[in-house]
């Protein structure tokens, strides 16, 4: 979420940073620079491994020699005791997990596919909205400065509910939200006053963002460690995917605009039904590995009443063994013969 912020900040930058360079390949230029930045992710001293990954895949001394330098630069020193227990995990054999494992699992596979349509859906349909902004001033800044604007506001919504309501239900609020106002921009955008069209533009961009964003949060919740970073990687490229069908557009001068409505519209529908598949993370730890997510389920859509008498419809079935009577009827009679 705070990255979120850094590149809403960003976008608003963008746009005085274009007039200050003048011209398209210096701003070109001048964005990549901040590119070289990424060269410090080789220095493990101001980007360590994570040391859940490295416990989630069994690479004990490596985690303990990470959690060591946390501690030092913490200024807590760790005594360098080494137990039995510790000793037999640190001759373990590290168990590395790629994307390809989740063809062989069902739920994290599902997710996946879920969110990464979920993303796809919200950053492909933003264009939808956007284009009905051109009609109330031709100007680029104005539909600019909105959707960035609507970005900001849909970071900051989030923010305040997600915790409170839940990943799932705001999902499946942002997923209706913007597949109502997408059916009734195509379905009534001729019989609308202005006014209604704008507010349905708005009201759209801003929860088709609110997908995007959410989409991308709840996926780093729900994958398990092992694979999350290639598992993210899968979304974000599904994200990419919409993205690129909206500059698309844009390139063809909105031709076959109303295929594109229709097509992410239905898909906005048929989201809302996937999102209903998705588990609830919120207040539950992290899955670590492959079995932890397959175990994550999606909550009952009806959860039941717990004052209900759970009595069964039909009495059970009664234990009474004939042949068992007939043998103690037997047994008996025997006893009662050598008492005589």
């Amino acid at each position: 979420m705070v990255s979120g912020y850094f590149a809403i900040f960003a976008e608003l930058l963008l746009p005085g940073l274009a007039v200050l360079c003048g011209d398209w390949p210096v701003l070109q230029a001048v964005a990549t620079l901040p590119l070289l930045l990424l060269a410090s992710y080789i220095c493990d001293s101001l980007f360590p491994e994570s040391p859940r990954w490295l416990l989630a895949t069994e690479q004990i001394p490596a985690a303990k020699k990470c959690l060591q330098t946390f501690s030092v630069k913490n200024g807590v020193p760790l005594r360098d005791e080494r137990f039995p227990a510790e000793t037999l995990l640190s001759v373990t054999v590290p168990h590395y997990h790629s994307v390809l494992e989740l063809r062989h699992t069902r739920v994290i596979w599902r997710n996946c596919l879920i969110l990464g349509f979920t993303l796809f859906i919200g950053t492909g349909i933003q264009y939808c909205f956007t284009r009905n902004l051109h009609i109330f001033s031709p100007h680029f800044y104005f539909s600019y400065f909105l959707r960035v604007l609507m970005g900001a506001l849909a970071y900051m919504l989030l923010c305040l509910s997600v915790d409170r309501v839940g990943r799932r239900g705001i999902l499946l609020l942002c997923a209706i939200i913007t597949g109502l106002s997408s059916l009734l921009l195509l379905a009534l955008m001729q019989y609308l006053h202005g006014v209604v069209v704008l507010l349905l533009s708005l009201v759209g961009l801003l929860s088709s963002q609110a997908l995007a964003i959410l989409s991308v949060f709840f996926a780093s919740e729900v994958l398990p460690t092992v694979v999350r970073g290639g598992s993210l990687g899968l979304v974000l490229a599904a994200g990419c995917v919409g993205m690129a069908a909206s500059s698309l557009m844009e390139l063809q001068n909105n031709g076959g605009y109303f295929l594109h409505h229709v097509v992410f519209a239905s898909f906005a529908v048929l989201s809302v039904l996937c999102v209903m598949l998705l588990p609830e993370t919120k207040r539950k730890a992290l899955p670590d590995s492959l079995e932890d997510g397959e175990s994550r389920r999606r909550p009952p859509l009806f959860p039941s009443r717990q004052d209900r008498d759970n009595l069964p419809l039909l009495a059970p079935a009664s234990s009474y063994n004939p042949d068992s009577y007939h043998t103690e009827q037997i047994s008996q009679a025997v006893i009662e013969d050598d008492a005589l």
